[in-house]
């Protein structure tokens, strides 16, 4: 690591006391294919023994490094291997139990959430996929910490559509098993297309097959602190120095997280894995993707010119970030969350934010349509189809899209769903009432596009 002058040091500090700045996750990736048995009981025993073995040190070292260090770090969490590819091996088993055995253990070892309870189904279904997705708002209902992930589409494999239509289902029933408590469980739910192995952020997290048997990620923030940089920037600098400015800030920011992460897995034992240089916004003011862009010149987030503005500022990020680390990885640019993102909301709320600009947004941004509220009485097959237009997205680009969406059961577009503390609030945002009933049930598979073909 070079050496840093003292002026560097100094404006890190103030990012952290003044701008929000933070390392927004430490994530260990630990690997239950040593788990699978053909008796569900004993699987769970191992999946606990495991998960709070290898776990048993994260939050006393994560809370100690960020004593030390004076930097604040916010969640300390787990990803485990897609709890499908356990299932196959035991087809009698209820897979909520083990949705049950993953909240106890992440319980046992204090971290905030647990990710993991997915399944990888972007060609077809395997053993045990379909009743792990057929089983989400159960295990979601039923439990505290633990997040869900789907993995529908590719760049390589096209569009699994059976998987897509299925998931608009499971997406609404995980609104209506938790309606009583702001249907959380739609919260802790993503469907993906082109999902990493390595993604530390929740509620999309999972520990990939191809990563070591246990590994520790970083999830570096800091929205507050690019936008402050900004704002000392002269209103009529070029966008090319912008660009430059935003880099600069994305290495200091990413060499915290780099740090971190170096001591992490150095006293735990285990490998370091990645820095996600994500941009992860949160409800508290000014540390908000949509005020960055605001900052460049927009007059509300949600206006034309924000689509440039936001592919401006996540290159811009991975430029900075990838000079700060050799390994970048998960997701990496800048989240659009709209609840968590308190320019996003008030963008929403005045009306020039709205969900197919937001859409359109996602072919530049990290992820995609994030934690979105939509009318309680959005039929599946809308959600289905969100699902494969943000699919399209990913797969024609060759990038991760998302989808995590709340139906808020009982209410209507323009009222509030409060979900409290991390994930704020969000205003129920409408969406076209036209149905692709008859498309999506069509099924199949989107056929994989052109650019899948470079070997």
């Amino acid at each position: 690591m070079s050496i840093l002058n003292t002026r560097d040091i100094l404006e890190t500090i103030q990012m952290i006391t003044d701008e929000n700045l933070d390392v927004r996750t430490v994530t260990m990736g630990i690997s239950l294919l040593d788990c699978i048995d053909p008796d569900p009981q004993r699987a769970c025993e191992k999946i606990y023994n495991k998960i709070t073995s290898k776990a048993a040190r994260l939050v006393p070292v994560v809370e100690t490094i960020s004593a030390d260090y004076g930097i604040p770090i916010v969640n300390k969490r787990i990803s485990v291997t897609p709890i499908a590819m356990l299932l196959g091996a035991a087809p009698g088993a209820d897979p909520v139990d083990y949705a049950r055995a993953l909240d106890k253990a992440a319980k046992t070892v204090g971290v905030n959430f647990i990710g993991g309870f997915g399944a990888l189904v972007h060609k077809g279904f395997s053993a045990g996929d379909e009743r792990l997705i057929d089983a989400i708002p159960r295990a979601l209902a039923e439990t505290d910490v633990v997040c869900s992930s789907v993995n529908i589409g590719s760049t390589k494999s096209g569009l699994n559509m059976d998987a897509i239509a299925r998931m608009g289902h499971v997406v609404r029933q995980a609104a209506e098993l938790t309606a009583d408590n702001q249907c959380m469980g739609a919260a802790k739910l993503v469907v993906f297309c082109n999902a990493p192995e390595d993604n530390p952020f929740m509620a999309g997290a999972f520990h990939g097959p191809g990563e070591p048997d246990c590994v520790v990620h970083v999830g570096v923030s800091g929205p507050g602190a690019v936008r402050a940089a900004l704002a000392k920037l002269p209103k009529d600098a070029p966008l090319d120095e912008v660009a430059e400015l935003i880099k600069r800030t994305a290495f200091k920011i990413t060499r915290m997280g780099q740090l971190v992460g170096n001591l992490a897995a150095e006293q735990l034992g285990v490998p370091f894995g990645i820095v996600d240089l994500s941009l992860a916004p949160t409800p508290a003011v000014g540390d908000s993707v949509a005020n960055i862009l605001e900052e460049m010149g927009l007059e509300s987030c949600g206006c034309c010119g924000t689509t440039a503005a936001l592919a401006l500022l996540n290159d811009a990020v991975k430029k900075g970030g990838v000079m700060a680390s050799n390994h970048v990885g998960g997701l990496s640019g800048a989240f659009i969350p709209v609840s968590e993102d308190d320019g996003m909301i008030k963008a929403a709320e005045r009306g020039s934010l709205c969900l197919e600009k937001l859409e359109a947004m996602t072919a530049v941004c990290s992820v995609g349509i994030d934690m979105v509220v939509l009318p309680g009485d959005t039929p599946a097959a809308v959600i289905s189809g969100l699902i494969a237009d943000e699919a399209a997205i990913g797969m024609v680009n060759s990038k991760t899209t998302a989808v995590r969406v709340i139906p808020a059961i009982g209410r209507k577009a323009g009222e509030i769903l409060d979900f409290g503390g991390l994930l704020g609030y969000g205003p129920i945002m409408p969406i076209s009432r036209w149905s692709p009933e008859v498309f999506v049930a069509r099924g199949g598979r989107i056929p994989a596009p052109m650019q899948a073909l470079k070997n």
